[in-house]
Parts: structure tokens; sequence; C-alpha cells
């Protein structure tokens, strides 16, 4: 690709057109493409998975697991075969494992690593070396790993040195709900004795238990969900997995055809796990038009198609328990607010601060540009819907979620809409940008 081309691919330029109408899928779930291959890294047996998502990120999780000796093929982009031999085929890497720039990776790998009989160093971007790493590490050195790292080992670069013995089982209180600091502590679990348990103070998303007991651990739940434990040492088997449409790239779409008048989409086959869904509950609780239509269960996860139809949105108070099951569609339901009647008030989110970037300020400071009213709050925002946009040049940072969601508020702001460094949409959305031009064709 010649520079002139990565130049292109960095800059999105977004203008206000025709309405979004046809149908579509949207890539696979992000956080069942790691999942699959993490978990078919250690079972036994050759996992196939199919609708992988070929982002960045999840590319950094094969990268990874090939560095740890495990053979990975793509016969497609979206087609991923992991041939397991169990927890004893990892080998001690001669490299450092970059993550680039995937929480998901460094955190649940962390987890898994804390289990093997070998030293890993583990990194990633300049985003993930600022990321907070000691909710995770400080749990997994109570079990029995060595950790160091920067700053009292909560920042990467970490050195993972796993127990020679079997890991001690723990009960954990998370002060986060989390699903990488739970996913991290059951990942260790496997290679503990007995039942490691993590307690959170909401429920977070249950991908990692869901596939956990696909591929045979012993899971259990308490009634509330908020409460997950695993049995050490299960005999983990293959699986044949074949991934929904990502709930939080739909998003975008949702909210696109939900502002823009004359709009109507159909997304097919998107997951609709109930710890991931409630972007779908907000934008109904502003008025929004959106019908759920061949609903079924595959590989554990609940699918449907998704119809949503644009409509006149109000503001809403967004906060308390549903938070955890929209962390990362936040962003884009800022965007819907806009051009919402009324004062919506997103609260309880400052997770959003410790992601890709802090989503708070950044979102806030961007959407001003366009000539938003958005108010910044320590733990979310006030955005005062019906203000006028116009067409800015943004920034998304870095961070693939502010890129699309600027994006989306570009539909309707007059002129153009400039997003620089939109490259890391390529993270969960690879296609986006030309997915939105076919759908306002």
């Amino acid at each position: 690709m010649s520079d002139t081309q990565k130049e292109l691919l960095k800059t999105l330029a977004v203008r206000p057109g025709r309405p979004l109408r046809g149908e579509t899928d949207v890539p696979g779930d992000k956080s069942i493409s790691h999942r699959a291959v993490m978990f078919g890294a250690l079972a036994t047996g050759v996992t196939r998975v199919h609708r992988f998502l070929p982002g960045q990120d999840c590319l950094s999780t094969i990268d990874c697991f090939r560095k740890l000796g495990v053979r990975i093929e793509r016969p497609s982009p979206s087609e991923v075969v992991v041939y397991g031999q169990g927890p004893g085929g990892l080998k001690e890497p001669s490299e450092v494992l970059d993550v680039g720039n995937s929480g998901t990776t460094i955190r649940l790998m962390s987890g898994i690593l804390s289990g093997l009989p070998f030293l890993s160093i583990i990194t990633g971007d300049a985003s993930i070396r600022r990321r907070p790493m000691g909710r995770v590490t400080r749990p997994l050195l109570e079990m029995g790993a060595s950790i160091w790292g920067r700053e009292n080992a909560t920042k990467a670069p970490l050195a993972i040195n796993g127990a020679s013995m079997a890991l001690e089982a723990i009960d954990y209180v998370s002060p986060v709900a989390s699903a990488q600091v739970k996913s991290a502590v059951l990942l260790a679990g496997l290679f503990a004795e007995g039942r490691t348990s993590v307690r959170e103070p909401l429920l977070s998303r249950d991908h990692t238990e869901r596939m956990l007991t696909a591929f045979g651990a012993k899971i259990e739940r308490s009634a509330d969900g908020r409460t997950a434990s695993v049995e050490g040492f299960p005999e983990l088997r293959a699986q044949e997995i074949e991934v929904p449409g990502d709930i939080s790239s739909a998003a975008f779409l949702l909210v696109a055809a939900s502002i823009v008048p004359g709009s109507e989409l159909v997304l097919r086959n998107i997951g609709l796990n109930p710890t991931r869904d409630g972007v779908i509950e907000v934008l109904r609780a502003m008025g929004g038009h959106v019908q759920v239509e061949n609903a079924r269960e595959a590989a554990g996860e609940l699918v449907a198609d998704l119809v949503v139809r644009s409509a006149s949105l109000k503001g809403t108070t967004i906060g308390g328990s549903i938070i955890p099951r929209l962390i990362d569609e936040l962003p884009i339901i800022a965007v819907a607010a806009l051009f919402a009647e009324g004062t919506t008030e997103i609260r309880d989110a400052a997770e959003m601060r410790v992601k890709e970037t802090d989503r708070i300020a950044v979102m806030a400071g961007e959407l001003r540009k366009l000539g938003a009213d958005v108010e910044e709050r320590p733990d979310g925002m006030i955005i005062r819907g019906g203000a006028a946009l116009r067409g800015a040049e943004t920034e998304s940072h870095g961070d693939h979620r502010v890129a699309m969601a600027m994006a989306v508020a570009g539909l309707l702001a007059e002129g153009e809409t400039v997003i620089h460094d939109a490259g890391s949409i390529d993270v969960s959305f690879p296609g986006f940008a030309a997915l939105l031009e076919r759908l306002r064709s």
C-alpha cells in the first residue's frame, strides 16, 4: 500500500445526504472472536471459528498465541482454525507478546499466562501502556503468579512468570464491574486447585462464562449472575463456533438509522446477549423504533435480526445497572442524544475514562467542535439536544468508537465533517465507511 493510500485511510469525510436503507450484516462480535481463539488454544482438538472478526484487535490475539506455539490457520479473513493441544501445548515465547491496542487481549491473556510455567513479556501500544492493569494483576498475584511491571505491576509492559505448581483458588470480590477483570481471574482459575470465584458489584458481560461452559469447563453462577466460579483443571474440548454480529458495531447503524429521517435498516444475525443489549433498551426509552425478529440461539448466545426505523427521539437518563450493558456504546448514544428533544444525562459511567481514550473528555470535546451542547461530568456527561451542528475537522484520538461516532454525527451536520486518524475503525469494523456509503446510495 502506498503512503497516499495509507493517508486516505486515516481520514474520513462525511456529508449529510440520503437516508440509510437496506439490509446488512455487521462484523463478527469482537469479544466472542477473541475468546474463541483463546479457548481453542487451551482446548484439545481442532476449533473452527466462523464469521471471525478480522479486525486489528482480534488479529493481535492470533499473533500472541502463534508466538506461544499454537498452530492457527485462516482459510479466509473471517474463518479461523485453531489446532489446540491443551495448556501443555503452549510454549515459552521467544518474542515479546504485542497486543497492539487490544485491552481484551492483554487482560485475558494475563490470566492465562499466570497459570503457565514459563516467563512471558506482554505489552501493547501507547494507549495500552496507559491503561490500568492493577485491577487484573492484584488478584493474579494473590493466586500465586509472579508479575513485574511499571508502577508496581499496574501498567504494561508486564513480565509474567506463571506458577510452576497449581495456582491458589480464591474468592475474589472485584471493586469494578468488568468482564475483563472477571475473565482474567476465571481463566487463571483454570490452573488452580479447587474452585475460583469472582463477585462483581454489577453484572458485566458473560461471554467467558458461556463459552467456557461450551468448551467443557464447570462454571457456576449465582442467581443474580454477579458471582461466577470455575473448577480448576478441566479438560476443554474443541468446538465449532459461529460468531454472531457485534451489537457494539450494530449500535452505530442503529443510531444512524434512528436519527436520519426516512431511514430503515435490517441488521442480520446480531448477538443479543442480555449482558450486552442495553443500547436497544436506551433507544427504545428515547422513542426509537427497534424491532427484534427471528430470534434464535447459536452456540449459547441469543441471535436475532434487528429492524430499525427513523424516529423522533427524546432525552433520557442513563445510569446504574444498565451501564455495564452498554459501556462501549455510550459514545454513539451521546450522538443520538444530540438529535433528541430535551436533555440526556449519562452518569455512573466513569469506566469510560479508562477505555482506549478518556471517552468522556474526548467525546465531549469533539462533539463541541460541531457546535453540540455537551457538559462533561466526572462520571458521564449532560447533552442538550437540538443544537444545529456544523461540519468541522475532528480527531478520533486513535479510538475506533470515537471515529465512528463522529462519522454518524456528521450525517446530520451542515457541510463536511472530517475525522482524522479514522484508520482506527479497522480495530472493530473493517469496511465501515464503505458500508455507510452503500446504505445511503
